[in-house]
């Protein structure tokens, strides 16, 4: 109960040291909210994309597009040729039919496929193997491409398997560059406690002589990198909200134009609640540093 009275003494007299300097208080936010900001806009935004990947099956597909207006004995024949190459694989046959019906369902679409001549579809097969292993997929790829009256044989998951990768890709250097502000905020905190500390310097003396101890000295300081950090981590969730809201009608005029409904979604509480703790214990931590450093030279 004493330590806690003693905590709560401590963050007060903190905070009240930041309100005797409200300029130096506002400013040092300002620099941890913005360095903060980037990663947790950063992010959101990987965050918002991993969503929108899940929407999208990874699943292996092979889309098999036959030569145009083939017969539909020929149509037949490919059929069966593809579920004996394919056994253990779904195998769907889309006419050409079935594709301008499904693209003239898009409003955006339908003006343009009014106004050509004819069907510009083919018939086509999707084959769904149960197989995803990337060489397996490229010999049957490869083996459909034999077959008659195939024109184009293509792996739709590839794309999707790219982003993947580009997601992974995204998420390292993000967390390179988190650890390399949160390293610039350390650095912040340490050099603003050293400076409340050249500045106390005769305070502290006195307190020293009579018969304060180096906890009781350090504990303001703590709290004072700490608030800090709460301070800069609550600016920097609010930029990133800001920067949600600015990106939010772009994006779904984005999504809308491949028919997608998307809505860009902000930190999560528990995405603030993270971000405020990280900020604090950063400013806990270049104030730790900094009074272990520069107290000691304090005779």
């Amino acid at each position: 109960m004493n330590w806690l009275r003693l905590q709560v003494r401590a963050a007060g007299r903190a905070a009240r040291q930041m309100l005797r300097q409200p300029f130096n208080t506002l400013l040092a936010a300002v620099v941890v909210g913005i360095a903060a900001a980037l990663p947790a806009t950063g992010y959101m935004l990987l965050g918002n994309l991993q969503r929108l990947a899940g929407h999208v099956s990874a699943a292996p597909e092979v889309s098999v597009f036959m030569q145009p207006g083939i017969p539909a004995q020929a149509l037949r024949d490919a059929e069966k040729a593809i579920r004996a190459r394919a056994a253990q694989a779904r195998v769907e046959l889309v006419t050409r039919d079935a594709a301008l019906a499904r693209f003239r369902a898009n409003d955006a679409l339908a003006d343009i496929l009014d106004a050509l001549p004819d069907n510009p579809f083919t018939d086509a097969f999707i084959v769904r193997p149960r197989d995803a292993d990337a060489q397996a997929l490229e010999a049957l790829r490869s083996d459909l491409a034999k077959l008659p009256d195939v024109e184009h044989v293509q792996l739709d998951s590839d794309w999707a398997r790219r982003l993947d990768a580009a997601i992974a890709l995204g998420r390292q250097a993000l967390f390179m560059l988190a650890g390399v502000l949160g390293l610039g905020l350390v650095a912040v905190t340490f050099n603003t406690i050293r400076l409340q500390l050249l500045t106390q310097r005769d305070e502290i003396e006195v307190s020293r002589l009579l018969g304060a101890t180096d906890a009781w000295i350090r504990r303001p300081f703590h709290w004072f990198g700490t608030l800090q950090g709460l301070l800069g981590g609550a600016l920097a969730g609010l930029l990133t909200l800001a920067a949600g809201r600015m990106l939010s009608q772009p994006v779904a005029e984005l999504a809308g134009l491949y028919s997608l409904e998307f809505v860009l979604r902000p930190l999560s509480a528990l995405d603030w609640t993270a971000l405020l703790s990280v900020c604090a214990l950063l400013g806990w931590l270049g104030a730790s540093a900094s009074v272990r450093r520069h107290l000691s030279r304090i005779a």
